[in-house]
């Protein structure tokens, strides 16, 4: 019984929610609004989004001293594949602020009483077998170009990628492979999280919802992608830092982008 209501959700049938066409515009306005809900309580939002930068900082001291330096920025890239659920507290307090309820960041963790939860440990489960995945396909991509050998230290190792052509070659397909996976983590959950946590609806028709939304928007939701890369990449700059502001940015302009995406139930 539980799988099935995974499956399918509260009323044990599949639903489709209606799926909007939206705009390049629309992604402005909830970026102005995810930076509305942030700027409520920004001092909460930073102190909850500490692990970001704690988590980044981590895995480049652990890579580097457990010989793992080739995976270092498959580690890192890897991380934000798993973005979507690391955010899912940030769509919670979303949710809360617009229905006029508290948002004290403790709330975050209110998502553990959802009634959605099995299906969001379970698209959870999913993202991290991608993530797993991702990781065994760049360290094959690394074996293929420079065998079983181990940098001895960082700068040797980006002196080799940066100025050989065996690394040239496997930037090349590592970052082309990679913007495959992290395609296929887009259309798979853009608004999957915000949307499980709306409506318990049940995984696969969540799953479904965001591939709808991209097919229909796959301009705006390729916009989306960028947009959401390149902040990624600006908070990662300043030794991680910047991730404490940027991701509950982000987060909370997802659950707004979802609701700009997806329709209401009929009725309401």
């Amino acid at each position: 019984m539980t799988a099935f209501h995974v499956m399918a959700g509260a009323n044990n049938s599949f639903t489709r929610p209606a799926i909007r066409k939206i705009g390049v515009v629309d992604l402005v306005d909830a970026l102005k609004l995810g930076l509305d809900d942030f700027g409520e309580k920004p001092s909460h939002y930073v102190f909850l989004c500490l692990m970001y930068p704690i988590a980044g900082i981590a895995l480049v001291v652990w890579s580097s001293g457990e010989n793992l330096l080739p995976l270092l920025f498959p580690l890192m890239s890897g991380f934000a594949l798993l973005g979507p659920l690391a955010a899912i507290g940030l769509y919670e307090i979303s949710r809360r602020r617009e229905m006029g309820l508290d948002t004290s960041w403790r709330h975050a963790f209110d998502v553990r009483f959802s009634p959605a939860l099995p299906s969001i440990i379970a698209v959870g489960l999913l993202l991290f077998g991608f993530f797993i995945v991702w990781l065994v396909v760049a360290q094959t991509i690394y074996t293929a170009y420079f065998g079983d050998s181990v940098p001895a230290t960082l700068a040797s190792f980006v002196t080799n990628v940066l100025s050989t052509p065996e690394g040239k070659g496997m930037i090349l397909w590592g970052n082309l492979i990679g913007f495959v996976f992290a395609l296929v983590v887009l259309a798979t959950t853009v608004i999957t999280f915000p949307l499980l946590l709306d409506r318990d609806i049940g995984a696969v028709a969540a799953i479904d919802a965001s591939i709808r939304a991209t097919l229909i928007n796959p301009v705006p939701v390729a916009i989306w992608g960028l947009i959401v890369a390149a902040l990624l990449v600006v908070g990662t700059i300043p030794i991680f830092a910047g991730l404490a502001v940027i991701m509950p940015i982000l987060g909370h302009a997802t659950w707004h982008l979802y609701r700009k995406l997806v329709a209401p139930p009929v009725g309401n």
